[in-house]
């Protein structure tokens, strides 16, 4: 009979479970999160929600106290350092499990559980929630309905701009073969010229 036992034993004998209970927290304070049974994550959060209240006090007291718990130097400094600076305005509830389906091998529960404050997705998705609430009035639709013509003036002085440029291009193009009859021209006289001396040479010769 298991009077007075509330604990689940998960099928190890009392030192067993309380060394795989102390790496699994040192591995959720070191990775933030980690994967494992559903069993097992509703026990590892009884065993670390109280350890992460302790890391808000940094006292001598609470780090001893702390590493008797988790015995991992690294894991301690950075529940102190890290963690108790993110968590220090969240009263309890400190982690969070989100169960991942079954396991393939033998069909067991698996669950993710993680620190509730260093995961980013949520924190993005709570932000645009309460952007997608709001509200406008009809004052502000009034407001950009009034204000949708004075859009179209660029448009218009747009449309002008490359208007006069059209009309530029024409009166170039217009007085493009003015110019090439006008270049021309000396090179007629020029022959003309050459003409006249040929003629006054042939005469001096007879």
């Amino acid at each position: 009979m298991r009077h007075g036992k509330k604990n689940n034993h998960l099928g190890r004998t009392s030192s067993h479970r309380k060394a795989m209970l102390a790496n699994m927290a040192s591995s959720l304070i070191k990775h933030k999160r980690i994967i494992t049974t559903v069993a097992k994550a509703k026990t590892l959060r009884i065993y670390i929600e109280p350890l992460i209240t302790k890391s808000k006090d940094a006292t001598t007291h609470n780090y001893r106290t702390v590493f008797a718990y988790l015995k991992d130097k690294e894991a301690v400094n950075e529940l102190f350092t890290v963690v108790s600076g993110k968590v220090a305005n969240r009263p309890g509830g400190y982690t969070r499990i989100l169960k991942t389906g079954n396991r393939a091998g033998d069909n067991a529960d698996m669950a993710m559980i993680e620190l509730v404050d260093f995961n980013e997705f949520f924190d993005g998705f709570a932000k645009d929630k309460k952007k997608s609430t709001t509200r406008r009035s009809r004052r502000s639709g009034a407001t950009t309905t009034a204000t949708a013509p004075k859009a179209a003036a660029p448009k218009a002085a747009v449309t002008e701009e490359i208007q006069d440029a059209v009309v530029v291009e024409e009166v170039v193009e217009t007085a493009a073969p003015v110019v090439e009859a006008a270049e021309e021209t000396p090179a007629t006289e020029t022959s003309t010229e050459e003409t006249s001396s040929d003629d006054a040479s042939t005469e001096e010769t007879k």
